[in-house]
């Protein structure tokens, strides 16, 4: 009996002696350390970047299981599942990074343009608003006097003249008519010029606090990371 218990004593021992020869070997798993993403600085840029976030994606999927194929192979398994984990889930962390950045800067490139038609067409109005407001209005025609009282004359020619008068008269009436239709649509492009100007402020504010609020969510963001990280890291 006790000679069957010793060998039985011996094989555990150093079965346990080779795990933790073999453990200790495995060392710390070792976490990618996450880099920034790289700057963009043009919309042709920033879809190339969107493009390679699509393959690397595929690629870092692809090399993802072909990890775990290799680690149920191995004896220490779980060890090696989580390190394959932890690199693709940094790898993809690393790219999604990325594909915020270059399509933030797309949408704030698209913004922009916006931005500078809207402040070039208010330029073009205002110099147009300049150049009318600068022309001098013109003279009212002078309203001749009626001639004196002639002799009597033929009722034909008289009906002609005062036809003749009747006509300059309405033509004078017509011209203040326009005269003031003039004044009034001044007064109402100058209106919605002033209207447009204080849409365009509110827009630019609305930006500010925009850009504002993501620097903030950013922020928060890369500090939920971190934590979530760590707590990887002292969780393993």
């Amino acid at each position: 009996m006790k000679s069957d218990l010793l060998p039985r004593i011996g094989a555990l021992a150093a079965a346990s002696m080779l795990l933790g020869l073999l453990s200790a070997c495995a060392g710390p798993e070792v976490v990618p350390r996450e880099v920034p993403p790289p700057p963009v600085t043009s919309v042709a840029e920033a879809d190339q970047q969107l493009a390679a976030v699509k393959r690397e994606r595929a690629g870092i999927e692809a090399r993802y299981a072909e990890r775990e194929r290799v680690c149920y192979a191995k004896f220490l398994v779980n060890n090696c599942l989580n390190e394959a984990k932890e690199q693709r889930r940094s790898a993809l962390s690393a790219q999604h990074a990325i594909e915020i950045q270059a399509a933030r800067f797309k949408r704030q490139a698209l913004v922009e343009a916006r931005d500078r038609e809207m402040a070039a067409a208010e330029k073009r109005f205002q110099e147009e608003e300049a150049r009318m407001a600068a022309e001098p209005p013109r003279p009212a025609p002078a309203v001749a006097p009626l001639p004196p009282p002639r002799k009597p004359v033929a009722p034909g020619r008289v009906a002609e003249r005062d036809a003749r008068l009747r006509a300059a008269q309405q033509a004078e009436a017509a011209g203040a008519e326009q005269r003031a239709a003039n004044v009034r649509a001044y007064e109402r492009r100058k209106a919605e010029s002033e209207a447009r100007q204080r849409h365009v402020t509110e827009r630019q504010a609305e930006r500010a606090a925009k850009a504002a609020r993501r620097a903030e969510d950013a922020k928060a963001k890369a500090a939920q990371d971190a934590e979530r990280a760590k707590a990887a890291v002292q969780g393993q």
